[in-house]
């Protein structure tokens, strides 16, 4: 088994993938902010794994992919004890089959990273892949797995958060679909007014991608944490697949190992 691990700066997410499938077993979500001790995150791992019945000596590798130095440092050394070995760490350094045509290579994070690998691998096309999680981030794959850039916007939760933050009388929501697009109660509206505008910006910026880049025939994949619940409503986004970091991972980490 391979455990593959995303480290955002909101969310966690782990997964459990059979080696030589994209096969997803279990998959777990943490909140990365909570202050966590090696010791603690053992205990967290461990458990996590004696839930899911994958007995550590079953593990034939962990892949480690990190937005977050922090955690990165401390997640290295316990994936180290409960693996038996050091995990693969991915980033812009990492020898992959594919290449970073951007003016900072180096500065890419290891999500785009990784969501670049499993587009050429799974899809063969040009791609834009809509990472709907912390920020929304548009990344432009071509077939061949070439990352030529794309857009960073403000995630979903951020438009909540300022409203909840910036304005007295408004109450913290949901984010879900809501019924109408016209609000009758102050909760409505505000579900209302983050979501749709979420669902056009992805449409809005996709399309403004299409037609500078050019391409034909592009495909846009939704991905993250809320990727089912944006990407069903956008007009624009051809598939959803919200683990496809956590696959990226896995070939990442295949590809490495050689």
């Amino acid at each position: 088994m391979e455990l593959v691990i995303d480290v955002g700066n909101s969310e966690t997410v782990l997964g459990i993938v059979e080696p030589g499938t994209l096969d997803l077993r279990h998959h777990w979500r943490l909140s990365t902010p909570v202050p966590r001790t090696p010791d603690e995150y053992e205990l967290l791992l461990r458990s996590l794994l004696r839930d899911g019945k994958i007995p550590p000596g079953d593990l034939t590798m962990a892949v480690l992919g990190s937005v977050v130095p922090a955690t990165t440092r401390i997640l290295t050394d316990t994936l180290e004890k409960i693996v038996g070995e050091a995990p693969i760490v991915v980033d812009a350094r990492s020898p992959l089959p594919i290449r970073l045509d951007v003016d900072e290579p180096l500065t890419v994070g290891a999500d785009r990273i990784v969501n670049t690998l499993a587009a050429k691998e799974m899809y063969g096309r040009d791609t834009i892949a809509v990472d709907l999680g912390t920020a929304t981030t548009f990344d432009c794959i071509t077939a061949d797995g070439v990352f030529v850039g794309g857009v960073i916007a403000q995630g979903l939760e951020s438009g909540l958060e300022w409203l909840g933050r910036k304005t007295a009388k408004l109450p913290r929501v949901e984010l879900t679909p809501p019924e109408k697009v016209i609000g009758r109660r102050t909760e409505a509206c505000i579900q209302s007014g983050v979501f749709f505008s979420a669902v056009d910006a992805v449409d809005g910026i996709v399309r403004r991608i299409i037609d500078e880049w050019q391409r034909e025939d592009v495909y846009v994949v939704a991905t993250g944490g809320y990727a089912t619940t944006i990407g069903p409503h956008a007009q624009t986004v051809d598939h959803i697949e919200p683990f496809l970091t956590l696959f990226g991972l896995a070939l990442a980490g295949r590809s490495i190992r050689g």
